[in-house]
């Protein structure tokens, strides 16, 4: 009988290749996406307690980009933009609808799975990997590319398996939406989503195959509701829990629009009210613990998966990737999840190992994008990359970390709304005109807009410059952010 999840196995070091070993004509691929993490992982420090040891494992292994970016701050504009190559200012999804496979601008597009199909690769996913939702209504069943897999877990129309829950929701008491929740259920690791998911991973994993794989596996946690095995909660002791850094009067020197953009993109709870309750509710170090402990539990499915490819027999000739499609706050800037262009939203971590090509435990601060795995994958198996891909090829910041970028890249959230990341530099511009600077390095919080500041006019002007040349109408009909 097989087994669900496999024992720890000591971590293999990988051996310097000129290439990939010679299991097949190309490189397999492991392609993990984990869902609304933040930096609040061992290789982004980006939270002095979160306790991710297979995400270092990881990072011991390959290349960290401490500089990642999203090209969208919701879940559908970001994954259908990293998966089809094309950016939301040119493909017009902005928000968690349309359906892209419904739209005239994908009609012939390969996505990523379905490229690598194409060019005889066995394409096996399970999760959350294209846009997904755990609701129990087809409407929300995700959009994903079903002429792009050989095998899918739990099917090709529902991509998360049904989720354990408390018998009485909100766990938390929150009167007005049930998905904000968090709360210890009595249940195994492996009864859990992300538990099914990871278990039927590891057989697809060990299976052999004739032809070279791409195995992509999403991981739904730290997503919301928190909904998890009372023993990650203790890793956390409540009364020892860290808040993040937080500034009463962050947000008096921005613009109406911008305080108020996310909110029109949030279905039951905006935003600040999130907040706002958090605060009366007394809550704020239990919604941390929550989502730290969240972490934790993808990290333990990461890390049953690392097991498999190493008991595999394929490590040496398979690239890893490891990405998330967006941000999250956590009381910064009085808000809560996502749907904000600021840094807690648009900062995401990416790994990524390619054997004899990577060097192990290296990291890099160019800033880089979501929208470059697909050329990156491309040029690593050999393979062209297609026309239609945006984004840039990592390959040679793989080879040399060192390697010196002075790139700038695009994060979108609605119609006419971007930020420009070069390095430690930030701009915002809204659809109203109004706009932000922020220098990372004296400002890491962006608690003080400098955008009226004289002495950063060249740069703020460089950034502005690299505003996108186009803006698609809104693929919903119409320019608003709303739903």
């Amino acid at each position: 009988m097989k087994r669900l999840f496999l024992a720890i196995a000591t971590t293999a070091l990988l051996n310097p290749l000129q290439g990939f070993g010679q299991s097949s004509e190309h490189p397999d691929i492991l392609f993990i996406s984990i869902d609304d993490l933040n930096d609040w992982v061992g290789p982004l420090s980006g939270h002095p307690q979160a306790q991710t040891p297979n995400m270092d494992r990881l990072a011991d292994q390959g290349i960290v980009f401490t500089n990642a970016r999203s090209p969208a701050v919701l879940c559908n504009p970001s994954r259908t933009a990293l998966m089809t190559g094309i950016h939301p200012s040119n493909s017009g999804v902005y928000m968690n609808q349309p359906d892209w496979r419904t739209l005239e601008q994908y009609r012939n597009i390969q996505t990523i799975p379905r490229y690598f199909r194409d060019a005889g690769y066995q394409t096996v996913g399970a999760g959350k990997l294209f846009h997904s939702s755990t609701y129990n209504t087809p409407a929300y069943f995700g959009f994903n590319d079903t002429n792009a897999w050989d095998f899918y877990y739990p099917s090709l129309e529902r991509q998360i398996p049904d989720e354990i829950r408390p018998h009485d929701r909100p766990a938390n008491g929150n009167p007005i939406s049930q998905n904000f929740d968090w709360g210890a259920v009595a249940a195994d690791d492996r009864a859990m989503g992300d538990g099914q998911v990871t278990a039927w991973s590891i057989d697809k994993i060990l299976e052999p195959s004739p032809n070279p794989k791409f195995n992509a596996v999403g991981i739904y946690r730290p997503h919301l509701p928190w909904y998890l095995p009372q023993k990650y909660f203790d890793m956390y002791p409540l009364d020892q829990i860290e808040l993040p850094p937080f500034l009463e009067s962050d947000l008096d020197d921005l613009s109406d629009y911008a305080k108020q953009l996310e909110a029109q993109s949030i279905i039951s709870m905006p935003p600040m009210k999130m907040h706002d309750w958090i605060i009366e509710a007394g809550l704020w170090r239990e919604g941390v613990r929550a989502y730290l402990a969240s972490i934790s539990f993808a990290d333990t499915m990461l890390g049953h998966i690392l097991d498999a490819l190493e008991q595999s027999g394929r490590q040496n000739n398979t690239i890893i990737i490891l990405w998330s499609d967006h941000g999250f706050h956590l009381g910064e800037k009085h808000r809560w999840r996502k749907h904000t262009l600021w840094n807690e939203s648009t900062r995401v971590p990416l790994i990524i190992v390619a054997p004899g090509i990577t060097q192990p435990g290296s990291r890099s601060n160019v800033t880089v994008s979501l929208m470059d795995i697909y050329p990156t994958l491309t040029e690593l198996s050999g393979l062209e990359t297609p026309n239609h891909v945006e984004g840039e090829s990592l390959v040679p910041i793989l080879q040399n970390p060192e390697l010196e970028w002075d790139r700038s890249v695009i994060t979108t959230h609605g119609y006419r709304n971007h930020a420009v990341t070069q390095g430690n530099y930030r701009y915002i511009r809204y659809s109203d005109g109004s706009d932000e600077f922020y220098d990372l390095e004296i400002d890491p919080n962006e608690w003080f807009n400098l955008t009226e500041e004289p002495e950063i006019k060249a740069i703020k002007d460089l950034l502005i410059s690299e505003l996108p040349k186009n803006d698609a109408p809104d693929a919903r009909g119409g320019n608003s952010p709303g739903n």
